[in-house]
């Protein structure tokens, strides 16, 4: 959206584009850029560019940006000679121009993303009637599994709030929402200022937008989101009564690790004694975590909201799972990494969960329960499950009593055998991985 701010300045048309077009690859492009996100989205990446790259007189016209060029930027251009920018574009000659190093100062082109000025861009973004800002680039933390390092390096305050909001609102009209997309904006020394940019903004607590629908005068609810998540390490009372003050919803916090267990409720609580009813929390796994430490962490979110309702708290939180990927080495490209505590059949298992549950661990236990078990015990079997039986719970119910009354019959030595191939998650050639035919009766399912 800066990119295409900066070339409209030029003189120059611009059109954005989601995917494949058949209809634009057959134009030639005086420039072409392509963002990129997660590294395991490489092969899709690659293709992308290489879909491209004869929409463009010269292969020195296209540029590649974002997380994975930042990240494997000297592996993009072994897999093809392009331009690969790495990090923010606020460096001169990035782009090939003496003024370029402004780029990420510059007012987001909202146009672009518009149906009605864009009849070829047919995604609909989510959150398209939101503010997008920064109030700071950056992290003090340098986390292991984190890219931001390498994509913000330096920690620093950015432009004020309030100013980028009331330029967007005078060039693109009033926005509903609020997202601030900082990575760690508890960091900033001007938090306090930070906050009284966004109630000065319209963005109080309890905040509305009044607009016109068929003649009538309506008002929407506002809301605030810091959609990176807040870092729980910084937050303390002081910075949460100033959260409290705006019309955040919902309130983001990671609960990575078990250790972090204490001082996690800690933070949880304070969030509800200020009244802040909308929690949304992280759940990593994969990582250096157990199968059984994620499951005691969606647990505890179970038993800190039935606690806030028996307190009277109207405080809910929101769990939503998160595998962990890298982003450097062998694995970085593929999505089928394996932590060491976990395996294939874990995490397939936990996957088909999630698509039951639409990403989401609600704050009901016996939605929990019902998903994920009562127990960690119930919850192993669940996830060892033929996938089918996870996902549509009720209707293989009785399919399932079946297989563990068939499981039950087995003994000690069969049951570790079949074991051991479940979690493999490999149902091919299953004749060579046992000849035992009550085992092979029971993996026909998995197929």
């Amino acid at each position: 959206m800066k990119i295409s701010t900066y070339h409209k300045k030029k003189g120059d048309s611009v059109i954005f584009y989601k995917g494949f077009s058949p209809e634009l690859r057959s134009q030639v492009w005086d420039r072409i850029y392509i963002s990129t996100l997660f590294t395991f989205h490489w092969n899709k990446t690659i293709k992308t560019i290489k879909y491209y790259r004869n929409s463009s007189k010269h292969l020195n016209n296209i540029f590649v940006g974002g997380v994975m060029a930042t990240l494997l930027g000297d592996e993009i251009r072994k897999e093809i000679n392009i331009n690969v920018i790495k990090g923010l574009l606020d460096q001169k000659g990035k782009l090939g121009y003496s003024d370029d190093d402004q780029i990420d100062c510059l007012l987001p082109d909202y146009s672009i993303l518009d149906h009605s000025t864009n009849p070829l861009f047919s995604y609909k973004y989510p959150t398209f009637d939101s503010y997008f800002v920064h109030a700071t680039r950056g992290c003090i933390h340098r986390c292991k599994f984190c890219a931001v390092p390498y994509i913000e390096p330096t920690f620093f305050n950015a432009l004020s709030i309030f100013k980028q909001i009331d330029r967007i609102r005078k060039k693109f009209g009033d926005k509903r929402n609020l997202l601030i997309m900082d990575n760690n904006i508890l960091a900033s020394d001007r938090f306090t200022e930070i906050i009284d940019e966004i109630k000065e903004s319209g963005f109080k607590k309890g905040a509305k937008l009044s607009v016109k629908k068929n003649c009538r005068k309506t008002l929407l609810k506002r809301t605030v989101d810091f959609n990176q998540g807040v870092d729980v390490r910084l937050l303390n009372p002081k910075k949460m009564k100033l959260i409290s003050e705006i019309a955040i919803e919902p309130l983001r916090i990671a609960f990575d690790f078990i250790k972090y267990e204490k001082l996690y409720k800690k933070k949880v609580w304070l969030a509800a004694e200020y009244g802040i009813k909308n929690l949304s929390n992280y759940i990593l796994f994969n990582y250096k975590d157990t199968p059984e430490d994620f499951y005691k962490r969606l647990q505890i979110n179970i038993e800190l909201n039935e606690e806030f309702e028996k307190r009277g708290f109207q405080t809910k939180i929101w769990s939503f799972p998160m595998k962990f990927s890298p982003i450097s080495g062998k694995w970085c490209k593929r999505r089928d990494f394996v932590g060491k505590n976990w395996n294939k059949k874990y995490l397939r298992g936990i996957q088909c969960i999630l698509l039951a549950t639409h990403g989401v661990v609600g704050p009901k236990r016996n939605f929990f329960e019902a998903a994920f078990g009562k127990s960690f015990e119930t919850f192993k079997k669940i996830i060892t499950l033929p996938e089918a039986y996870i996902i549509y719970r009720e209707e293989y119910e009785k399919k399932r009593k079946r297989l563990e009354k068939k499981i039950r019959k087995l003994s000690d030595r069969q049951k570790e055998n079949l074991t051991t191939i479940i979690l493999q998650n490999n149902f091919k050639e299953l004749k060579l991985k046992t000849s035992d035919k009550r085992i092979l009766d029971i993996l026909k399912v998995h197929q």
